[in-house]
């Protein structure tokens, strides 16, 4: 019995090495990497060309003497070629997983990572949830309903919110909150007496903040998710196959959910991966307007100060971000049409 369970799971093993979907899946890491390498050399080399340094701020400061200034050159390591610094940065990440040391603040830049990511995940996952489940279900209505009132009205909704900018939206949202205070909360993350809640209280708190910079991040996005579901489902809709159904009698519902939508979805897909890209981006606008402590406002700080470390380890994981929701986006291609093979996804 034992022999036949070390069989089963041995050719289980076997199975999944040799499956489309594994081969893919290292096929695309091991690209990632050399993708990975060439930006950071990229990265690198951009930072570089912006003029001066991070000691230019410490030179206006005349308590500070040029051998302290000197002292800090060496150890910082700007007094050497961009290419040693580069090579020198690559073989800590390399050999000890050490992303390098804010210049500024003199600590790691990891843990500085780590304490922000948390948050901006939190407000741009939030605000991508948002935006499907409210953008779809719209975008289906406005197709369903074409050139009706229904659909006038979603389209001057959808051209308004295209055509107001992030900051404009998260200024009135701001202007908002403070004449309706304490309805919602001005900025921040968490209450004073956040500390003294409950678990249940401390969940609720971070919630009631988080309604704001959620709609904020959301409007831009929701308005052209929408455009491009309604525009999808309408070529889908006019296919000779969904004129077959409805002329079998297939209840209408039936005809759009489930052979229209099904069809149209893939696109809806692909433009997902380039959104999961996009959260560190998209998050840093709402972040700044109601001081939510994430990412954004602390890279804002890192690439004025020309913080080199801090800033690179920022464009990596923007980096990575894409390749990550490009692979997401083509895996769960395959699973919503399994016509679709891997190896053709480029």
């Amino acid at each position: 019995m034992a022999n036949l369970d070390f069989r089963l799971n041995k050719d289980a093993v076997r199975g999944l090495l040799a499956s489309e979907m594994f081969l893919y899946v290292l096929k695309r890491l091991f690209q990632a990497l050399i993708t990975l390498f060439l930006a950071s050399i990229l990265c690198f080399f951009i930072i570089q060309l912006a003029p001066g340094d991070y000691l230019d701020t410490l030179r206006q400061n005349p308590k500070i003497s040029p051998e302290t200034l000197e002292l800090f050159r060496r150890n910082f390591g700007l007094d050497k070629s961009w290419p040693e610094q580069y090579w020198r940065w690559l073989w800590r990440i390399l050999s000890s997983g050490d992303f390098g040391q804010s210049f500024a603040t003199q600590r790691s830049v990891s843990s500085l990572l780590a304490e922000r990511i948390p948050a901006t995940l939190l407000l741009a996952i939030s605000s991508l949830i948002l935006t499907w489940a409210i953008a779809i279900p719209l975008g289906i209505l406005a197709a369903v309903q074409q050139n009706k009132t229904v659909d006038r009205v979603l389209q001057v909704l959808s051209y308004a919110g295209q055509g107001f900018p992030s900051f404009i939206t998260a200024l009135l949202l701001l202007f908002f909150a403070q004449n309706t205070s304490p309805l919602f909360p001005v900025g921040g993350m968490k209450s004073i007496n956040y500390n003294d809640m409950t678990f249940l209280g401390k969940i609720l708190d971070v919630g009631w903040h988080m309604i704001l910079p959620t709609i904020a991040l959301s409007i831009t996005s929701f308005a052209g998710l929408q455009r491009i579901t309604r525009g999808q489902l309408l070529d889908v809709l006019r296919q000779d196959y969904i004129r077959t159904a409805r002329a079998k009698g297939l209840p209408e519902n039936r005809v759009i959910y489930v052979h229209a939508l099904r069809n149209a979805v893939n696109p809806l897909i692909t433009l997902l991966g380039f959104e999961f890209a996009g959260l560190l981006g998209g998050a840093f606008i709402a972040e700044f307007f109601f001081n939510w402590p994430g990412l954004g406002r602390l890279i804002l700080q890192a690439v004025t100060a020309q913080d080199l470390y801090l800033v690179m380890a920022s464009l990596m994981m923007g980096a990575l971000m894409l390749i990550v929701g490009n692979l997401l986006a083509d895996l769960l291609l395959k699973v919503a049409d399994p016509r679709i093979k891997l190896e053709d996804l480029k």
